[in-house]
C-alpha cells in the first residue's frame, strides 16, 4: 500500500455499521459543511482521503470533527488504491464511497441504509454458511447532475462481433444490476470486498480498474445492484472516462476475458498464447511474461470462478435485464474447493498512525484482478 499518515478519527460517531469514505477531486468545496452534513447522516466513522498537496485545515478540522480520520497520502494514487486503503482503515461492516463534490439528497440515514441491506431471517436460513449478513458486494445509489437529471450510472457489458462494449443507461427500477459502481461510488460490503481482493492496484487506469472489479465480482458469483432509495447529486459534472487500450487493458483481458471455464473451475491454456500475441502485438518476451503471470494467478484461484466472460454478458439479454445472476451464486459448483481459495492476508505497511488507531491487515495490494469498463469504444475479446 502507498505511504500515508492517519490523523484523527479516534471517536465513533454512531453504531449503524456503515462508515463513509470521502475521495477528494480537488476544487474549493466547503469541507466544514460537508463533514457537518455527513455527521447528521449518522455514519460510524468518516474517512477523508487527502492527496499529497498541503492541507492547512486538517488540524483544525480533526479537532472539530472527532469521528473524521484524515488519510494524508504521500503520493498520488489511483481510485482503487484509495478505496483499498480506506477499507483497511475501517472496521465497519459497510462503507459508503463518495466524492467531495457529491451531496446526499435522500438516504434515510446511515442506520436505515445499513438496515435495508441486511438479509432477513428467511434469507439467512436459505444461505447457511454465507460469510456476510448483507445482500451483495456493492449497492449503487441514484446519482443526478447539478440540474437534478438522472445520470446513466448503470453499466451493462455486451459482445459485438468479437469486441466487448459497455452500455450506459439511467436506472429504471430498484435492484437493477450493474457491471460496476459508476465513478467508484456505492455502499460496499467490506467482508465481500476483502474476500475478492478489492481493486487491482497494478492497473493504473481508473477505467480498467473499475472494469476489472466488476467482471471479477460477477465471475466469482458476487452482485452489484442499484437502489433508488438513496439519491445523490454532483455539484458539477462527473469526469469523462478514459478507456484507452493500454497495458492495464491487457491485464484486464487476460484475467477476465481470456479464462476458459469448464465444469467447476477456470484455466488459461497455453494454446491461448499465440492468438493473444497476435491480438495485442508487442515484444514477444514481455507478452509471454504477462501471459504466464496471469496464467499462474488464474490457477491459484481457479475454483473461485463460477462462469466465463461470455456467460456474464449473457446475463443482460436485454439492456438492464440480468436474467440469471442467481445461477452464478449457486452452491453446487465446487464450493468445497472455492472455500479453500480465499485471498491470503498480508500485513499492513508501517504508517504514522496514532496509537489509538489500529488498521486492519487485509490483502488488497497483492494478487488482485483488473477492473470494470464503461465507454463507447469496443475492445476485442
Amino acid at each position: 500500500m502507498p505511504p500515508y499518515t492517519a490523523v484523527g478519527g479516534t471517536e465513533r460517531g454512531a453504531s449503524s455499521g456503515l462508515s463513509a469514505v470521502i475521495l477528494n477531486r480537488g476544487g474549493r468545496y466547503p469541507r466544514r459543511t460537508l463533514f457537518q452534513e455527513l455527521e447528521k447522516v449518522g455514519f460510524d466513522y468518516i474517512i477523508s482521503m487527502e492527496g499529497p498537496q498541503e492541507r492547512y485545515d486538517v488540524e483544525e478540522l480533526s479537532g472539530r470533527f472527532s469521528q473524521v480520520r484524515f488519510i494524508l497520502l504521500k503520493e498520488s494514487v489511483s481510485l482503487g488504491e484509495q478505496i483499498n486503503l480506506a477499507a483497511s482503515e475501517l472496521s465497519s461492516s459497510l462503507f459508503f464511497v463518495l466524492w467531495n463534490d457529491l451531496r446526499i439528497l435522500h438516504s434515510g440515514g446511515a442506520s436505515r441504509m445499513a438496515e435495508r441491506l441486511q438479509l432477513g431471517q428467511e434469507e439467512l436460513y436459505k444461505n447457511v454458511g454465507q460469510k456476510s449478513a448483507y445482500r451483495r458486494l456493492c449497492t449503487i445509489p441514484l446519482i443526478q447532475n447539478s440540474h437534478f437529471e438522472n445520470l446513466p450510472t448503470i453499466s451493462a457489458p455486451a459482445l459485438f462481433k468479437g469486441t466487448v462494449k459497455t452500455l450506459m443507461f439511467a436506472p429504471e427500477r430498484e435492484g437493477q444490476s450493474s457491471l460496476y459502481p459508476f465513478d467508484g461510488v456505492g455502499i460496499y460490503d467490506r467482508l465481500r470486498f476483502i474476500d475478492i481482493g478489492g481493486f487491482d492496484t497494478s492497473l493504473r487506469s481508473t477505467y480498467w480498474q473499475l472494469m476489472d472489479f466488476g467482471f471479477r465480482a460477477y465471475l466469482w458469483g458476487e452482485q452489484i445492484s442499484a437502489t433508488q432509495l438513496i439519491r445523490l447529486s454532483y455539484d458539477g459534472e462527473p469526469p469523462p472516462e478514459d478507456n484507452t487500450t493500454d497495458e492495464s487493458y491487457r491485464r484486464f483481458y487476460l484475467k477476465n476475458l481470456a479464462p476458459i471455464f469448464q465444469g467447476d473451475h477456470a484455466s488459461l491454456p497455453l494454446r491461448c498464447f499465440f492468438p493473444y500475441l497476435w491480438r495485442v502485438g508487442g515484444d514477444l518476451f514481455t507478452i509471454w511474461e504477462e501471459f504466464l503471470k496471469a496464467r499462474h494467478w488464474i490457477k491459484d484461484y481457479q475454483y473461485r470462478f463460477r462462469s466465463d466472460a461470455r456467460a456474464i454478458t449473457e446475463l443482460w439479454e436485454n439492456v438492464g435485464e440480468p436474467t440469471d445472476i442467481e445461477r452464478l451464486r449457486g452452491k453446487d459448483l465446487g464450493m468445497k474447493n472455492r472455500e479453500k481459495q480465499t485471498m491470503p492476508a498480508v500485513s499492513m505497511p508501517t504508517t504514522d498512525v496514532p496509537a489509538t488507531v489500529t488498521p486492519t491487515a487485509i490483502n488488497l495490494a497483492t494478487k488482485t484482478l483488473p477492473l470494470s469498463v464503461t465507454g463507447q469504444e469496443g475492445h476485442e475479446v
